[in-house]
């Protein structure tokens, strides 16, 4: 089973149209609604390729009710923690002559809440995986995935993390199976801008020799870089087709590499289908679906 953790999830309201003015009424040509938050995209697209797996995290209000209900309704199984107060946060995306993002705040979690989300962890048995991705909500200590990596420390569990600065750093001491940094964030982690392979992979050996096992790393439109367990470097070029948006792009691609790995054992094949994933989820609205996907994944291996 693959669990994954969304401690802030979203309605995720996509809007498209021409362009954007400012200080204007401005009216879409195409409008759609899904469930977002970066743990809960692993899991739709998990599910996609036909892997078990459950969103753990929280929710709140009739925001909320309408995720659980509606991820449930999409066969992606849920054990989110009920929050007294608030509402779970509606996202708005814009798709114009630019993509422009309104992020809402989200709920707070108490002490409280915190504790019986932790209970939930239980349920992790030897054998499984976790996926810690997004950032966490102020209210929460700023720590919480290497506590959650510590309670877990005891058991055969492999971890998965897609975070950014001291959130992602303090989680490598747990040796995680995969860390998924974008070329962006792993330059503002060493104070660099990176702009050639070569910088990109001397980064990922620093993560590396810090306790990450394989390090992942999106580059946009020029790829992905992957250094393995194993020392050796791998390097993916995109899918061919056109963008109508990357929200979600960076969760699919982790998805796709996790399961690429369980199935297979292969880096190889495993990077390939992480960017079939991505390119699957970039070239639509909401999360890749098996048939894109599988078609992309085609179009990689010509």
């Amino acid at each position: 089973m693959i669990y994954t953790v969304t401690f802030n999830p979203a309605i995720d309201y996509t809007v498209s149209l021409e362009n954007l003015q400012t200080g204007a009424v401005n009216r879409c040509q195409s409008e759609q609604m899904t469930f977002g938050g970066k743990g809960i995209n692993v899991s739709c697209v998990l599910r996609e390729l036909g892997c078990e797996t459950t969103a753990l995290g929280f929710c709140a209000g009739f925001t909320g009710k309408a995720i659980a209900d509606g991820l449930e309704e999409k066969g992606v199984p849920t054990d989110l923690v009920r929050l007294s107060k608030g509402n779970s946060r509606i996202n708005v995306k814009i798709s114009a002559d630019s993509e422009t993002e309104i992020n809402g705040r989200g709920p707070d979690i108490s002490e409280s809440e915190l504790d019986e989300f932790y209970g939930r962890l239980s349920q992790i048995k030897d054998g499984d995986t976790i996926v810690l991705a997004g950032s966490v909500p102020q209210s929460m200590p700023q720590d919480v995935y290497s506590r959650i990596l510590e309670r877990l420390s005891g058991s055969d569990i492999s971890a998965a993390v897609d975070a950014e600065g001291s959130l992602l750093m303090e989680t490598l001491r747990f040796r995680p199976f995969v860390i998924k940094p974008n070329s962006h964030e792993l330059g503002q982690i060493f104070g660099k801008t990176l702009t050639t392979d070569e910088q990109i992979a001397e980064c990922a050996r620093e993560l590396q020799s810090k306790g990450a096992r394989n390090v992942l790393v999106s580059m946009a439109k020029d790829g992905s870089l992957l250094l393995d367990e194993n020392g050796k470097l791998h390097r993916q070029g995109i899918c061919k087709g056109q963008v109508v948006s990357s929200v979600g792009a960076g969760d699919s691609m982790l998805a796709g590499f996790i399961a690429g790995f369980a199935q297979t054992d292969d880096y190889d094949y495993a990077l390939r289908l992480a960017t079939a994933c991505g390119g699957a989820t970039a070239f639509s609205v909401g999360t890749a679906k098996k048939e894109l996907i599988t078609e992309l994944l085609a179009q990689l291996e010509n």
